[in-house]
């Protein structure tokens, strides 16, 4: 088939409608990025939201990184933390990495590099390349290794 973002939204919406988390979670992910309808952060947020209280790692991950920068809903690092050891916890490497970085940096953690790089290992082990360079960071610096 021919690609259309309109015809994949109406589809994803039609599921989504019905419960489906990965439909849910791909109509948050179209909302936020704007394709196949306008850009809406907060409708993106009650997407990933839905899909995220299903567990869905890839929409709790979405949610902290919502959370992280203030799209759609108040800026809160702790709620982001929250959502990314979520997902972190279900061995999303995305969320893993997030998660070190909040520990880096002490945003809504305690700053521990410790547990920084105990998470960016996690990700180094699925091959995240966010990870590898932040992994590399640390034994630059000195930090939690």
């Amino acid at each position: 088939v021919e690609q259309n973002y309109n015809l994949a939204v109406e589809w994803y919406r039609r599921s989504a409608d019905q419960g489906h988390a990965n439909a849910q979670y791909s109509l948050g992910y179209s909302y936020s990025i704007g394709k196949g309808v306008e850009q809406n952060y907060e409708i993106a947020v009650e997407w990933y939201r839905r899909a995220a209280d299903q567990g869905s790692a890839n929409a709790q991950h979405s949610l902290g990184e919502c959370y992280y920068d203030g799209q759609g809903v108040e800026q809160n690092y702790n709620l982001a933390v929250e959502w990314y050891r979520r997902a972190a916890n279900q061995d999303d490497a995305v969320a893993q990495c997030n998660l070190g970085h909040c520990y880096s940096n002490g945003h809504g953690v305690e700053q521990n590099y410790d547990l920084a790089v105990e998470w960016y290992r996690r990700a180094v082990d699925q091959g995240n390349a966010n990870a590898q360079f932040n992994l590399g960071e640390c034994y630059y610096n000195g930090h939690g290794v």
